[in-house]
């Protein structure tokens, strides 16, 4: 338990799982289930996300250390525990989950109209497992969680997704499991030698040198492909594509994080020395991310697409910045982390908006939207300008602190991450006036509303952070810098001393 006797992370937790319960649990005609469905699910995941703000008012951010920590015994004989907490790099990520839930939940209020009740437990289910996934403070609990995730997400593309879904969802799936079989047994290696799961256990255990290489690259086969790195990205674009609107959402906005999450919280402070020696790969596969996915995203001519590359080509620059191993660099990811959570999400939903119209995704069969939707283009410009990188939106602080970090350790990485802002200015510009300005090339687009009042409630809270995150980013920077400050000064004194004792 927490110091007040109160398991609030377990309840974040678990509590969407009662509200999955009570909408199978609902009886009577279609209709009556899919609004009473609808309902639960949003006043659900409203509450979560209201007592998951015990979490921005209690948390303190002048500890480096686990807090609201919840310990239960499930396996003492073989060192294996019920633990929850979070620190700086998690405690905005379960914000994140809880926040982008219920948006999600509203954005698919229309446009979803079978299974609604099967698909709004998905939902739940997935909220739980996104938020024990960050919460979690034993390895076997973590990787429960960090796996589970796949089937509701799997779910949710293969039975609501587009024409392709069911192929989508199986290279969703095969993809990214794949991985984590490899993870799986570097677990298990340091659960035998270190005799615990426990993860702060597991930080006062050092690898020995000659194993880090080998559990490096077993935890970087899982996370590579979460975040994902180049050249094993091929599956986000197809997922994107066929999700549903809400699931590209959830898919950018909190599951891509999960690769980089786990650089931070495992493979950095458990593996110093391999991290370090291996930092050199992931500059040069980053920046290739970064470069290569920013061309294709030019070449696109659909939307979601376009928008999926190039969360790759950001992601790219969160998986440099965690490898500079300096606070700059540290910092910039994270808070480009959270920035592009809430950035990719929003351009999701602007996608969402016109398709729920149009049904279509083909930017050529746009032009010159904002002369009926002036509403709306003024908020796909804003999250265009935010993705960009312009200076007071979210986006600008993560990215230039990754570049002063990245510079620190060699101006050509730095170069490298600079490149992918100005191509994505670039990618990002030609889509906003391709679909916003220009002539009206279709009669059946004269006919198109704007924004209605639910999808004016669905952007005003993305609208609100990206912008505060640009204006103000001091109190989310403060949640991070004790932990990034004690993280950076633990992987300094690692490396000092692996290199005194091979000299």
């Amino acid at each position: 338990m927490n110091a007040a006797g109160f398991p609030l992370l377990s309840l974040l937790t678990f509590l969407p799982l009662a509200g999955a319960a009570i909408i199978l649990s609902v009886r009577g005609e279609e209709a009556v289930i899919a609004r009473n469905a609808r309902w639960t699910a949003l006043w659900t995941s409203l509450l979560v996300f209201l007592l998951s703000l015990l979490l921005w008012v209690k948390f303190d951010t002048g500890s480096a250390g686990f807090q609201f920590e919840e310990k239960l015994s499930w396996l003492p004989e073989f060192g294996v525990g019920y633990h929850m907490g979070v620190d700086g790099i998690s405690v905005l990520f379960v914000l994140l989950s809880t926040a982008l839930t219920p948006i999600c939940i509203l954005a698919s209020w229309e446009s979803i109209e079978t299974r609604v009740r099967e698909y709004m437990v998905a939902f739940l289910i997935l909220e739980t497992m996104m938020v024990g996934m960050f919460a979690a403070l034993d390895f076997i609990v973590f990787y429960v969680f960090f796996e589970a995730v796949l089937i509701p997400m799997f779910l949710i593309i293969g039975v609501w997704g587009g024409p392709r879904r069911v192929y989508a969802a199986f290279k969703f799936f095969l993809y990214t499991l794949l991985g984590s079989v490899l993870m799986l047994l570097a677990i298990l290696y340091l659960w035998y030698n270190a005799g615990t799961t426990d993860i702060p256990e597991l930080f006062e255990y050092q690898v020995p040198r000659a194993a880090q290489s080998w559990i490096f690259f077993a935890f970087l086969a899982s996370f590579a492909v979460k975040v994902p790195m180049w050249p094993v990205h091929t599956w986000l674009p197809d997922a994107h594509v066929e999700a549903p609107t809400a699931g590209s959402v959830i898919l950018a906005g909190v599951l891509l994080k999960m690769g980089a999450y786990g650089f931070l919280r495992f493979s950095l402070p458990l593996l110093p020395e391999a991290s370090a020696e291996f930092a050199p790969l992931i500059y040069v596969l980053s920046i290739v991310a970064v470069i290569y996915t920013s061309l294709v995203a030019l070449a696109q001519e659909d939307m979601k697409k376009l928008i999926a590359y190039s969360s790759v080509a950001h992601m790219g620059i969160v998986t440099l910045g965690i490898f500079t191993f300096n606070a700059q660099g540290l910092s910039g990811a994270l808070f480009t982390m959270l920035a592009h959570g809430v950035v990719s999400g929003a351009l999701f939903l602007c996608v969402g908006v016109l398709y729920d119209r149009v049904h279509s995704r083909d930017i050529l069969r746009y032009g010159g939207v904002a002369k009926i939707m002036p509403a709306y283009a003024l908020v796909f410009m804003l999250f265009t300008m935010a993705s960009v990188g312009l200076p007071g939106t979210a986006n600008f602080v993560g990215e230039f602190l990754v570049i002063i970090g990245a510079w620190q350790v060699n101006p050509w990485v730095a170069f490298g991450a600079a490149l992918g802002m100005i191509l994505g200015a670039a990618y990002m510009l030609y889509l906003y006036r391709r679909v916003i300005f220009g002539r009206i090339t279709r009669d059946d687009l004269r006919t198109l509303l704007d924004l209605s009042p639910r999808e004016y409630a669905t952007f005003a809270p993305l609208i609100l952070l990206t912008l505060w995150m640009g204006i103000y980013p001091q109190p989310f920077l403060d949640f991070f810098e004790a932990t990034v400050t004690a993280l950076v000064a633990r992987h300094e004194a690692a490396v000092s001393v692996s290199r005194l004792a091979g000299m």
